[in-house]
C-alpha cells in the first residue's frame, strides 16, 4: 500500500511540475508578445520609402511655395533632414487647413507638419510631437492705421486664416462680438487684403507676421498686445506612436548635434527652437 501511495505521490508531483512549466511558459509568451507588439506606423513609412507631409502651402516661413513653385520653409528643411536620417524620401502635399485632420485620418498624409499650434482639440484628435517652437498670436495693422492697441479694435474688421488656432482664439475672446471677422484660406492672401484695406487688422502667428513684414516693402505695425501664446508641434494619427516617437528622437538628435540650430538660423537669424 505504501508503495502504491508513494507512486501516486510521484505522479502527482510530476503533474504539478508539468503544469507549472506550462503556466510559466504561457506567462513568458504573453510578456514577449506584449513587448513585440507594433502599431506598424514607422515600418509602413520605411517600407513605402517616403514620408508624406501635409501642409498649408501659404504659411511662410514654415512651409510655402517660393517664386519657382517649390515647397520651401523651416519645417520643410527640418523634415528633409529627418527623412534623410530615416532613409526615406520627403513628399509634400498641400491640404485644406480646415480639413487637415480628415486628410490625416484617411491616410492621404502621414503627418501634419506646418507650424501647427498645440490646442486641446488637436491634442485630443491627434498624437502630437513634443513642441519645437514658441509662437504668439499678434495683431498687425497698416503703418498709417489709427489703431494703436487692442483698445482701438472695437467695430473694426479683423482678418484671420480659416481653420487656424488664431480663429479659435479670436472666437473665444471678447473681441469676437465687437468686431466683424473675415476668414481667408491662407496668410499670404490675408496680408494682401490687409495691404489693400479690405480688413483693418490681421490676427496671425508671430513667426509668420515678422517674416512677412521683413520681406515686404510695405509698412506694417504690430500692436503691443498679443492675444495668446502657443507652441508648435507635428501631428500624427492617434495610434501612430512608433512613427511619432522616432521622428521626435531624430529631431532631438538634430538639436544636440547643431543641425536644428543651423536650420533655424537660416530662416530666423538665430536658434529659436525649444527642443530638449
Amino acid at each position: 500500500m505504501s508503495f502504491i501511495l508513494s507512486g501516486f505521490k510521484r505522479i502527482a508531483a510530476l503533474m504539478l511540475a508539468t503544469s507549472l512549466v506550462f503556466m510559466l511558459s504561457g506567462c513568458g509568451t504573453d510578456e514577449s508578445s506584449d513587448q513585440t507588439l507594433s502599431d506598424g506606423s514607422l515600418q509602413k513609412v520605411l517600407d513605402s520609402g517616403q514620408l508624406v507631409l501635409g501642409l498649408d502651402e501659404g504659411f511662410p516661413p514654415m512651409g510655402f511655395k517660393d517664386d519657382n513653385g517649390d515647397i520651401v520653409g523651416f519645417d520643410i528643411d527640418v523634415a528633409k533632414e529627418v527623412c534623410n536620417r530615416l532613409g526615406v524620401k520627403l513628399v509634400t502635399k498641400g491640404i485644406d487647413w480646415d480639413t487637415k485632420e480628415e486628410c490625416l485620418n484617411n491616410g492621404e498624409i502621414d503627418c501634419i507638419w506646418n507650424g501647427m499650434s498645440i490646442t486641446p482639440e488637436r491634442e485630443n484628435n491627434m498624437n502630437l510631437s513634443e513642441p519645437y517652437m514658441k509662437n504668439e498670436l499678434i495683431f498687425v495693422v497698416r503703418g498709417n492705421s489709427d489703431i494703436k492697441g487692442i483698445r482701438d479694435l472695437s467695430g473694426k474688421t479683423i482678418g484671420v486664416q480659416s481653420g487656424a488656432s488664431a480663429q479659435e482664439a479670436l472666437e473665444t475672446s471678447d473681441l469676437y462680438s465687437d468686431n466683424k471677422v473675415e476668414l481667408f484660406d491662407d496668410n499670404i492672401t490675408l496680408f494682401e487684403q490687409l495691404e489693400k484695406g479690405k480688413v483693418d487688422v490681421a490676427l496671425v502667428d508671430s513667426v509668420v507676421a515678422y517674416y512677412s513684414i521683413f520681406l515686404s516693402d510695405k509698412q506694417f505695425f504690430v500692436l503691443p498686445e498679443s492675444l495668446d501664446e502657443e507652441q508648435y508641434a507635428i501631428g500624427f494619427r492617434k495610434n501612430d506612436k512608433e512613427l511619432r516617437d522616432r521622428v521626435c528622437e531624430i529631431i532631438s538628435q538634430m538639436k544636440t548635434d547643431g543641425t536644428l540650430g543651423d536650420i533655424s538660423k537660416k530662416w530666423f537669424g538665430s536658434d529659436i527652437t525649444i527642443v530638449k
